[in-house]
């Protein structure tokens, strides 16, 4: 009962902020709208890692293709992984490259937008391996043996979170504005 306890004024905060991404990115879908959104889930390893920041582009689902990555919401969850085949009457099967099925299949309406680029641009991971084709064939292939082998999963989280820490000199430097985290910055964009 405590768990519960303490688990439910998150989950409340967490629909709010769900139903407001998918306001904003629902309001003009074939306008481009972009929203920057800071990943916090393992399910994309080794496309995308925990604490990335991602732009969002708001898109329809005919302009979607199998094998990119889009955001759908079920629920008042969030969903950032891989589009698996071409939309149906019934819907559109999503999948993350690290998770050993398929999602359940998600409504049509259920899709907000697809994954247009990375707000921090030293990012380490080629392009390649976000997109549709041989790179998604890739990144699936290392998310299974991650999802599988949890030695490997947790080497590679360490190892990521180790290259993400700032050089031990200027870890007490105070940040310019301009190296402020994406999350923070709004320049044309929705930074939710």
């Amino acid at each position: 009962m405590l768990e519960n306890t303490t688990i439910a004024p998150h989950a409340r905060w967490t629909e709010n902020h769900s139903a407001l991404v998918a306001d904003v990115l629902r309001s003009k879908p074939a306008s481009g709208q972009v929203v920057s959104l800071r990943v916090y889930g393992e399910s994309m390893l080794p496309a995308i890692w925990p604490g990335d920041v991602v732009e969002i582009e708001s898109c329809l689902l005919e302009d979607v293709r199998p094998g990119e990555i889009v955001l759908a919401m079920r629920d008042g969850q969030l969903f950032l992984h891989r589009l698996l085949a071409p939309y149906t009457q019934d819907g559109f099967l999503l999948r993350g490259d690290s998770l050993p099925g398929a999602d359940l299949l998600f409504p049509l309406e259920a899709l907000l937008g697809r994954l247009s680029g990375f707000a921090d641009k030293k990012r380490s991971i080629p392009e390649l391996a976000l997109s549709p084709g041989f790179g998604a064939r890739s990144a699936r292939a290392i998310g299974l043996l991650l999802c599988h082998c949890d030695l490997a999963r947790r080497v590679a989280l360490k190892v990521h979170s180790r290259r993400k820490v700032l050089p031990r000199e200027s870890r007490n430097a105070v940040p310019s504005p301009a190296h402020r985290p994406a999350s923070f910055v709004s320049g044309g964009r929705q930074a939710l």
